[in-house]
């Protein structure tokens, strides 16, 4: 894992995306074609903003949804799919991009999802940490070994209370309790993986991540399994972490 710490959440979002980008290409150059995951969430802002700017050939480039709710409508100010369409899809001309619809049929959207994404290979995952360390909607104690794609997941009152916060719900009653998520496995086949973590609040699940061994009460450290993690930090995400 490689760790890079900028001392402002737009210079962090800056770098990841400068960093990803600069994957993309490679892969696009090495074997035409160019497939990705991507995240949600206020940690994500400035990287996907400065993603979009990049010099890509997104015509090349497949992109898959890491996490929506279930029972949310794409209207909905807090669904994922709505906030992919916004900051992402509708401002760069992908191949194509695989949403997440957990809105009718969970069951049938993991089938197709699992489908879609099959023996793709990964080339580069966006994602973030939650505060409790969540990877994606796999919240502890999260399941390390289930080898499919996608997967119905319970989101713990952290998880919850954190959505609330940030601003996506009006009160903790109305935030869903379940949701679709790729799991960790799945992030892990990436070929490299950019994890950008602005913020305060992700500091001391910075900290647990980094520290000790890899366990399923804290996700993230399951990345420590990982042999290309690009992790990005700002001042306030990294004044936490442990001596390495």
């Amino acid at each position: 894992m490689e760790i890079l710490i900028h001392k402002t959440k737009e210079e962090l979002g800056e770098a990841a995306a400068a960093k990803g980008a600069s994957l993309i290409r490679h892969a696009l150059t090495r074997k035409g074609s160019a497939t990705i995951i991507v995240a949600t969430g206020s940690s994500q802002f400035e990287m996907l903003n400065a993603l979009t700017k990049e010099d890509v050939d997104w015509s090349r480039v497949t992109a898959f949804h890491l996490d929506e709710y279930i029972g949310i409508p794409l209207t909905h100010p807090a669904s994922f799919r709505k906030y992919l369409k916004e900051r992402f899809v509708d401002l760069v001309p992908l191949r194509a991009f695989h949403y997440i619809d957990g809105e009718e049929d969970p069951a049938k959207e993991i089938e197709s999802l699992n489908g879609a994404i099959g023996q793709l290979h990964i080339d580069v995952a966006f994602i973030g940490i939650g505060e409790n360390a969540h990877l994606a909607f796999n919240d502890p104690p999260a399941d390390l070994e289930t080898t499919v794609p996608y997967l119905e997941v319970q989101l713990d009152r952290d998880c919850r209370q954190q959505q609330l916060n940030e601003g996506w719900f009006p009160s903790f009653e109305e935030v869903p309790e379940r949701a679709i998520s790729m799991s960790v496995k799945q992030i892990l086949k990436s070929d490299a993986i950019i994890c950008t973590v602005p913020g305060e609040r992700k500091a001391v699940a910075i900290k647990n991540t980094l520290e000790n061994g890899v366990h399923a009460d804290v996700p993230a450290s399951a990345l420590k399994f990982h042999p290309r993690v690009f992790l990005y930090l700002d001042r306030d995400s990294s004044s936490a972490m442990p001596r390495l």
